[in-house]
């Protein structure tokens, strides 16, 4: 896949409301982070750098460490989203408190340090500091997940994409939080459709 369509909409997404959650998202659907290319442009698309940030020091070992943070995201997300009502107990156990202490001690890493600099009409820009290592990206994106799992507030905007077959978890800010899907554009309009071939077929023309 060239590096000049990895950022087409239906390629990478960056619509959940969370950086976290938008590298969820990079399951579905398949497996989107699986060369440096493609990856540094989600890190580019995700806001995780400006626009310019060189990343040509990346290299194979970004991926999987992308990937490894994912999966422990995803059992701690996911985990909240399976808890029952009412605040009890949700699901736990060995692999969660796994999940939870490699997500704490990704999160210790001080994050990129940004800057702001004049661009080139002399208004301020962001910069950062050097160019990123790879420990300092997942560090900002573990932060992110800490804000969001501890904040009552926050946790309790997450919900499921209702689309058939749609993994993808968003934050719902919507007025009346009354969002049922990721995007309107896709799982949204799926669902349109097969309401309309759903009415047609059940009174076909004469």
């Amino acid at each position: 896949m060239a590096l000049g369509t990895v950022t087409a909409p239906h390629e990478l997404r960056f619509d959940t409301g969370r950086v976290c959650l938008d590298l969820l998202a990079t399951t579905h659907p398949e497996e989107r982070l699986g060369s440096v290319d493609v990856l540094s442009a989600w890190i580019t698309g995700s806001g995780l750098v400006p626009d310019g940030t060189p990343l040509t020091h990346a290299d194979d070992a970004w991926p999987v460490a992308f990937r490894e943070l994912r999966g422990h995201l995803a059992r701690l997300v996911r985990g909240h989203l399976a808890r029952p009502a009412r605040g009890r107990p949700g699901p736990g156990g060995a692999a969660h408190d796994l999940a939870l202490a490699r997500l704490n001690e990704t999160a210790r890493v001080a994050p990129p340090a940004p800057r702001a600099v004049p661009g080139d009409d002399g208004t301020l820009v962001r910069r950062l500091e050097a160019p990123p290592g790879c420990a300092a990206l997942l560090a900002a994106i573990a932060r992110d997940a800490v804000d969001l799992l501890t904040d009552p507030l926050a946790r309790a905007c997450l919900r499921q994409c209702e689309g058939d077959h749609c993994p993808i978890v968003y934050l719902d800010t919507s007025r009346g939080r009354r969002r049922r899907w990721c995007s309107s554009e896709v799982c949204g309009n799926r669902e349109r459709v097969a309401r309309h071939r759903r009415r047609a077929a059940a009174h076909p023309r004469a």
